[in-house]
């Protein structure tokens, strides 16, 4: 399980990375709660400058664990020297799309592995399984999603069929455990 400190800066890439933060957290499915994210909120700001400005400059007692929610395996995320021993930057990554999860939860993963090299899948919800509307959008994922174990075993099942990069982990790796 991962270690978090106990503040957690939760940085989503969009509003369908968003969504899905806000769905598990507001069931109790992640090792964090609201009240320890910061501002409990999930925060759309990916530039680590920016970040720093906006958030760390208000003088934080502990350490801060930065959770970045996003695709991209190498998207920098870059902070002063004066926060490198006072925050961990920990990469969630939901590549190649968080439209992964909706191809997993309709049952299509092998349809789509056939096609992977010619289409996204973004590309692949809408042309193929025939999603209509912004299917990136925080309503479409919240409303697809209303099941939150769906979520939760499609979260799980990415991570099965997936490979990451060494230093990076899953959504799965932020979900509460089951106990037996």
């Amino acid at each position: 399980m991962i270690e978090l400190s106990p503040i957690v800066a939760c940085i989503c890439e969009g509003g369908a990375e968003t969504a899905i933060i806000d769905i598990l957290v507001e069931n109790d499915r992640l090792v964090f709660s609201r009240e320890r994210m910061l501002n409990e909120e999930v925060i759309r700001c990916r530039n680590g400058r920016d970040f720093e400005q906006r958030y760390l400059r208000k003088g934080f007692e502990n350490k801060i664990s930065i959770l970045r929610v996003m695709d991209s395996h190498t998207e920098g995320f870059r902070l002063s020297r004066a926060y490198e021993n006072k925050v961990d930057v920990i990469k969630v990554v939901t590549s190649p799309e968080i439209e992964m999860l909706l191809i997993l939860a309709e049952g299509k993963y092998k349809e789509y592995s056939k096609n992977s090299s010619s289409m996204k899948p973004s590309t692949f919800c809408k042309q193929v399984l025939k999603m209509k509307g912004n299917i990136k959008s925080q309503e479409y994922i919240r409303s697809y999603f209303t099941n939150v174990d769906l979520l939760v075993n499609t979260i799980q099942e990415y991570k099965r069929v997936r490979q990451l990069k060494p230093g990076e982990i899953y959504l799965a790796d932020l979900l509460k455990q089951k106990l037996r």
